[in-house]
């Protein structure tokens, strides 16, 4: 397992940017200085992360996000 943080991932399995492994492991992301818990994907170099709207849902029964911008930073919860 290696210590680098992917530019992009994404919590949802069918997403090409999952990464189960990593996932497992913990990610932790603080955007614009804040800890948030509910990200359902970010991108560092895009500077943008997907949080829930609520308990909204699609017409698939997946949960409706929102694309918000700012400063973006990822790290591991536990170390190696």
């Amino acid at each position: 397992m290696t210590d680098v943080i992917p530019d992009r991932l994404s919590s949802d399995p069918r997403s090409p940017h999952h990464d189960a492994e990593l996932l497992e492991r913990g990610i932790g992301i603080r955007f614009n200085g804040v800890e948030k818990t509910n990200v359902e994907e970010y991108c560092l170099s895009e500077g943008w992360v997907r949080v829930a709207a609520g308990t909204a849902r699609n017409r698939f029964g997946q949960p409706m996000t929102l694309k918000l911008k700012g400063k973006v930073e990822a790290y591991f919860r536990d170390p190696a």
